[in-house]
């Protein structure tokens, strides 16, 4: 396995440069006029005249070849300046750090109840097949992956913020924010949530708690209902091997032949869904984030995409692609862990 994890870190560098190559040869639709202002901050851009542009285009290269802008840019990747990003007006590297703990946030508190109550929902409708609670399981499944989230989002926003008053969208309420944005509250995790907490201010962390519950049910309702089938598959699959006929002809109790012998094995499938969720949730929930009106990856990446935002879209592309890369590689790992038939050598 060792000789395996190498290869594919080995590999990893290659993925990369293939993946920025594609996405920084889209950028060959964009005139220099456009590119150009992913190096000049927007407040002096408008201030500049035609010729003071022609200068800037020529000094940064915008006309060279595309190879030649590619190493130049890919050069600057190595030096951590991703560019300048007109949709943050800021560094792109810097508002890619800034983004990246508010959507990990929601990612932990959103993977947490997707895993277990989804995995819960899938073993409960394979013991029960074919009865009531199967076929609501079922039902509650085919709702769930049929209902966009979208809709489901401004369900959630309409209920529980416009009729109940409960669960408010954004970040944090402007009193909570104006306090985590002072000196006087201390940054350790760059989490909202835990570092109120650290700061002793149980106001501040159930102000952000309520703002992140609205996306969490929403995130949480599509995920379930796919990971919940996926789970039953593999269950009544597994339940239906000659082992655990065996161990049910020894008298074996079922809670044991459940959850000891089937419930490993087919938890192997659930591992890959898991893992592309994770994936998905830290690389930004794009439409959640929107509707909810959070600060996240997402959010700014769809904001970039929108403005032409060259710049931030190659650093987006480039987190992504990373995150996509090493989470697979742990997928696989696990892979082994749970099933020692896989052999990765």
């Amino acid at each position: 396995m060792t000789a395996y994890i190498i290869r594919r870190l080995l590999l990893l560098p290659l993925i990369l440069f293939g993946v920025t190559l594609i996405i920084f040869s889209f950028t060959e639709i964009l005139g220099p006029e456009k590119m150009i202002s992913a190096y000049v901050n927007p407040n002096l851009f408008d201030k500049l005249s035609n010729e003071e542009i022609d200068k800037l285009i020529e000094k940064y290269g915008l006309k060279d070849p595309m190879w030649t802008r590619y190493f130049k840019w890919l050069g600057g990747v190595l030096k951590g300046d991703l560019g300048w990003s007109v949709t943050a007006k800021q560094p792109v590297a810097d508002a890619i750090k800034e983004r990246i703990p508010y959507t990990i946030e929601l990612a932990l508190y959103a993977f947490i109840p997707v895993i277990a109550v989804g995995i819960w929902l899938g073993v409960t409708a394979a013991v029960n097949r074919d009865k009531f609670i199967d076929h609501f399981i079922r039902i509650f499944a085919i709702v769930g992956w049929s209902l966009p989230d979208f809709v489901f989002g401004l369900i959630i926003l309409m209920i529980f913020y416009s009729v109940l008053g409960w669960f408010p969208p954004g970040t944090l309420s402007d009193w909570a924010d104006s306090i985590v944005k002072s000196d006087s509250f201390h940054k350790i995790t760059h989490l909202l949530t835990i570092d109120s907490l650290l700061n002793g201010r149980l106001d501040i962390f159930w102000d952000a708690l309520r703002h992140l519950i609205g996306p969490i049910l929403t995130i949480s309702w599509l995920w379930w209902a796919y990971l919940l089938r996926i789970t039953r598959s593999s269950m009544l699959e597994v339940l239906g091997k000659e082992y655990v006929r065996t161990a049910r002809a020894k008298g074996v109790p079922e809670k044991e032949v459940i959850h000891k012998h089937a419930k490993k094995n087919a938890m192997i499938p659930v591992v890959t869904v898991a893992g592309a969720m994770v994936i998905g949730l830290l690389a930004g929930t794009v439409i959640v984030e929107v509707i909810f009106n959070r600060i996240g990856m997402g959010r700014f990446t769809a904001q970039a995409a929108t403005q032409l935002d060259y710049a931030a879209i190659l650093g987006s592309t480039l987190f992504y692609s990373t995150l996509l890369v090493v989470g697979n590689l742990i997928i696989d790992i696990l892979y082994a862990i749970l099933d020692p038939r896989i052999r990765l050598g």
